[in-house]
This record gives structure tokens, sequence and C-alpha cells, in this order.
């Protein structure tokens, strides 16, 4: 299957999902064998599960290594990388922190009634919602061995021991020893590619996720999506109009031209669900803005594992959806925790497309909520992912061009240091 085609497919598999899923709920005869049927789609919906599972920790520990690694060492790259941090998690913290707000008052999974199976295949530790405490929280981060928390996709001490080894591996680069770090590079783009892999299968997950809950639920079931999907792009364009709003704050006037300059790549990325698409783009567009190369090339890049607006709203999303659905009453101090949660784990995830999924698969289980609810989101994922792509350029192209302007604004550092290296250049050579 081409990956490309990968939206059609998905969305035949929508349709027929439907339509199976009603004729089998219309003609069953009773909600018993109703859910005698849906347990054998059920059986594809596990397989798919499984198959996202086996791809986590690898996935994460790749894209968050070579990530911290690319930092470099001179002052100049260390100053462009503590300004883009900033940003980057000013911008995650308000995008997730907006997302739980919209989804509280809105409350799109509510009247879902989902049913929690009894037991489910675990991605990663299960802590019980009730006992979820700060201490328990801070304790489990730190792994006793890397092999046993990659055995079990205990993603927050994977993210851990991935963070020393990426220092380490920025330090040892710097060194001059530059093999680990292009194993890893190559690594990432493997994982890459085996997402992809698994991604091929996602329209026979999405066909049996739909078939499985329209033929016990009923029809009624897709009055919540449409009321899921209407309510995210809302907050969608509440995310642009604030990030355009800090960009003119920053910019001024010229954040509007920069509006102009980055449609095709956002309409690229709106089609395809994939930023990496329009990452070419994305740069030249930049570029005629005026945002040096030195600095968009790197912040750029940065940006796609640590910047991405649009997929942190949809997480909080798709985890508090999950929940309302199933009727899971959460507090706020556990959704505090769930924000954090989704802090760490979502940082080094690539813009690629449906990696937000991953997150959401490897988040559920830590606070015990049903992993069967992760089909619930991926039946509407290809709606989603496109508005939350798109958000994701905006987000980095707005990043990358203010951050460029700090950077060699009149009287910056940066400016500085290029005047006296100017300057040192001009000055005749003294004989002895």
């Amino acid at each position: 299957m081409n990956s490309k085609k990968l939206p059609k497919y998905i969305a035949i598999a929508i349709v027929l999902g439907i339509i199976v899923g009603w004729a089998c709920n219309r003609y069953a005869g009773s909600p018993e064998a109703a859910k005698e049927i849906a347990g054998y789609f059920s059986l594809l919906t596990d397989i798919f599960l499984r198959m996202i599972k086996m791809i986590i920790a690898p996935l994460v520990f790749a894209t968050l290594v070579a990530g911290i690694s690319s930092l470099g060492s001179s002052g100049s790259v260390g100053r462009i990388g503590l300004r883009s941090m900033i940003w980057f998690l000013s911008a995650s913290v308000f995008s997730l922190a907006l997302g739980m707000l919209l989804v509280n008052i809105f409350q799109p999974g509510a009247g879902l009634n989902m049913v929690a199976p009894e037991t489910h295949v675990a991605t990663g530790v299960a802590v019980n919602v009730g006992d979820f405490s700060l201490k328990t929280f801070i304790s489990h981060v730190f792994p006793r061995s890397i092999a046993e928390a990659m055995a079990n996709n205990e993603i927050l001490q994977i993210v851990v021991f991935s963070i020393f080894f990426g220092l380490a591996l920025a330090f040892v680069k710097r060194q001059g020893y530059e093999a680990i770090g292009n194993i890893v590079d190559e690594l990432a783009k493997v994982m890459f590619r085996v997402t992809d892999y698994v991604m091929l299968f996602a329209p026979v997950g999405v066909f049996a996720a739909l078939a499985a809950a329209v033929t016990t639920q009923g029809i009624s079931l897709l009055l919540d999506y449409s009321k899921l999907i209407g309510q995210f792009y809302l907050g969608i364009l509440i995310l642009w109009a604030t990030l355009f709003a800090v960009g003119y704050f920053f910019l001024g006037r010229p954040v509007f031209h920069l509006g102009k300059l980055i449609r095709e790549p956002v309409l690229l990325a709106f089609s395809t669900a994939s930023s990496e698409s329009a990452y070419p783009k994305t740069i030249e567009a930049l570029e005629k803005f005026g945002a040096p190369k030195r600095v968009s090339s790197f912040v750029l890049p940065l940006g796609y594992s640590f910047n991405l607006d649009g997929s942190m709203m949809y997480q909080a999303f798709a985890i508090m959806f999950i929940a309302q659905a199933y009727n899971i009453d959460l507090s706020f101090t556990q959704q505090i925790l769930i924000l954090l949660t989704l802090m760490v784990t979502s940082k080094g995830m690539a813009g690629v497309a449906r990696a937000s999924v991953v997150v959401v698969a490897a988040t559920l289980p830590m606070f015990s909520l049903p992993e069967a609810g992760l089909l619930l989101i991926l039946a509407i994922d290809q709606f989603l992912d496109m508005g939350r792509t798109a958000t994701n350029v905006v987000g980095n192209s707005i990043a990358t061009a203010v951050i460029s302007t700090l950077e060699d604004k009149p009287g910056s550092d940066a400016q500085h240091e290029q005047a006296t290296l100017k300057q040192s250049r001009n000055q005749p050579v003294q004989s002895a």
C-alpha cells in the first residue's frame, strides 16, 4: 500500500466500518449477539494496538537522543538553543493547558458511556488513578535498568535515560567522535520507516474499531465524533490566533507577511498530515522572510521534535476525551499530572504523521485509562491529524522567525560577536 494514499484508505475504512457496524447492530438480534460480533472485530484492534506498542521505546529513544545531541557546543548555538527551549516550553504549556480547558468546558466524551475491558495489554506501568500522587510520579520516573524500562515500555524512564545519553553523546561529538551520533541518526530514520509500515495497517484498525463501536453503541456514536472534531478545530483556531498575537508582539506587522509566505507549506502539511513533507517549503519561506539560515536550519529541526503545538493540544483532547467516554472522573490534580506527563513524553517525537497517537498510547496506561479508547480517537485521527500538523508548521515558523529576530537585532550578543570577528579579520598583521 502506498503511504501517500493512506488517508484515502482510512476514509474508505471509516465508511465501511460505519456501514458494517450499523448492519451488525441492526440485524444482530440482541445486545449479547452484537457484543459477541464486536469481539471478533476487537481481535483486529488488539493486533494493531500491539504493533503500535512495539515501536514506542526505540522511537522515543532515537528521536530524543538525536534531538538533544544536535544542540552543539558554541556560545551562539547554546544561546539560540536556550531561547528556543524557553519558547518551546512556554508554547507547550499553553497548548496543553488550552486543550485541557476546552475539553473540560465542552465535555465531548460525556454521554458515550463506553465500558472498559476487564483486561488489556499494558504499554507501561498501570498506576491506579485514585492512588496516583506526585510522590509516586517522581519515584517512578527514574529507571533501575534501561533494559527493563524498554522491555516494559516504561516511557518516562526511557526519556530520562535518553536525556542522559543525549547529553553524553553531544559531549562525545564535540570531541570529534561522530560514529555513535551517526548511528543514532540512522536509527531514528529506521524507526520513522517502521512507524510508516505500522501505520499502513491503520485502515484495518480503523475499520475494526468503528465496526465494533457502532455494532454495540449504534449510529448515534457518530454525533459525538462530530462534536469532538468541531470543538478540536475551534481550539486550533484559538491557538493560531494566540500564536500570531505573540508573533505580532515580537515581529510587528511583518508577522502577517510571514503568514502569507507559509501558506503553501501549511496547506501541504494539512493535506498530507505530515509536517516533514512541508519542511523544505518552510525553510524556503523563512529565508524569504529574512531569517538567517544559520538560525532557521537549527531552530526549525529542533522545533520538529520539541515544539509541536497542535500535537500537544491534540494529546490533551485525546486523553480527556477517552476518560470522559469511559466515565472516568479525573480530579484537577490528576489532570495536572497528566499535563506534566504529556510535557515529558511528547518531547522528541518527530513531526511524522500520527506520531501523537504513539504518545497517547504510551500515556494511557500510566493512569489506568483504557487503551481500547485509543481506537475511538484513531477512527477520526486523520481529520484531527490534518489540523494539528498544520498548526505544528505555523508554530515552528513563528518560533523560528521570532528567535531569528532576537538573534540578529542591533545590539544583540550575536551582532557583537559578528562585529568583533569582522574587526579582527580587517586588522593588519603586525610584525614581531
